[in-house]
């Protein structure tokens, strides 16, 4: 089986590692959502980067050549943290000052269509497919349903909060191409070396835009989210996106951003108690039919 066909059917290991990164990147919202209420969002973002960074180089220990290969490859992690990392962080958190989780996840969900479009005029490997197209626009159209009730208080909000989830989506779809060169290099060292490098951005300008030795501390409650969004969502969560890059290309990985809305529904449902609604159901089916139609477990007729 050629590289290409391979990644067309990802492994069975691929996809159940889809579904927990949705349910901790689902978490980075809502914890998200708690800290910025007490905590400015450069400051935030760089706490977040920061201590998954130190999380990250406690967990290697300078095992599988972690301090060569950052050596080796510092400027592609530098890049790689920028779009993947400081930029898009950055923009969902200010977004998230004027929006709710809900929306600003919806919003984001649009990371596969910039994907598929991007690695399809940079890479050979992931072209454009009418398999893909209706993979995503599905769901696309799976997310819009689960969000869709809220979606009106979107008028109450000015249009830049609106568009930087988009430009987030967007510096997501070029991370995803861009992190195809790191195939060839471990999981856990790729995300140690594109969160020190996007720490290490985020500094000065927390420093300069911030001045944090200002701010009061922040309560217990707000200190809990931003452990949680650095050491699960962020630390763990790239261990297993870069996991999952390695497997089965740019593509595949960035549907993982589709999983994001109804995770955070259901642990809604499961942690809060809140009640599923049938539009809750009727959007997880659409997206469901849109990772089969991307998995080719159900084939598209031209």
């Amino acid at each position: 089986m050629t590289a290409a066909s391979s990644q067309a059917k990802p492994a069975t290991t691929a996809w159940i590692l889809l579904f927990i990164l949705g349910l901790l990147w689902g978490g980075s919202f809502f914890f998200g959502r708690i800290a910025v209420a007490e905590v400015p969002p450069f400051t935030l973002v760089f706490f977040r980067l920061f201590l998954a960074a130190l999380a990250l180089h406690i967990y290697l220990r300078g095992r599988m050549g972690l301090y060569p290969l950052l050596a080796e490859h510092w400027r592609s992690f530098a890049i790689m943290g920028l779009i993947n990392n400081a930029l898009p962080h950055t923009l969902i958190v200010f977004g998230q000052t004027q929006i709710g989780a809900g929306l600003a996840a919806i919003l984001n969900a649009t990371t596969p269509i910039f994907t598929v479009l991007i690695a399809n005029r940079f890479t050979e490997d992931e072209k454009l497919s009418t398999a893909k197209i209706v993979g995503c626009l599905l769901g696309l159209a799976g997310t819009a349903v689960l969000i869709g009730p809220g979606i009106s208080s979107a008028a109450s909000v000015p249009l830049w909060a609106l568009l930087v989830p988009l430009c987030a989506a967007v510096s997501y779809g070029f991370a995803g191409t861009y992190g195809k060169r790191f195939r060839n290099i471990p999981a856990p060292v790729t995300a140690t070396g594109q969160l020190t490098a996007s720490s290490l951005m985020m500094l000065p300008v927390m420093m300069v835009a911030d001045r944090p030795w200002t701010l009061a501390f922040p309560s217990a409650t707000v200190v809990a989210a931003i452990l949680a969004l650095a050491l699960l969502s962020t630390a763990l969560g790239y261990l297993i996106y870069f996991r999952i890059m390695a497997l089965s290309g740019a593509t595949y990985a960035s549907l993982v951003t589709l999983l994001v809305p109804p995770s955070a529904i259901l642990l809604g449902a499961i942690f809060l108690g809140e009640r599923l609604k049938m539009t809750d159901l009727a959007g997880m089916v659409l997206i469901g039919l849109g990772l089969l139609v991307l998995n080719g477990m159900l084939k598209i007729r031209r």
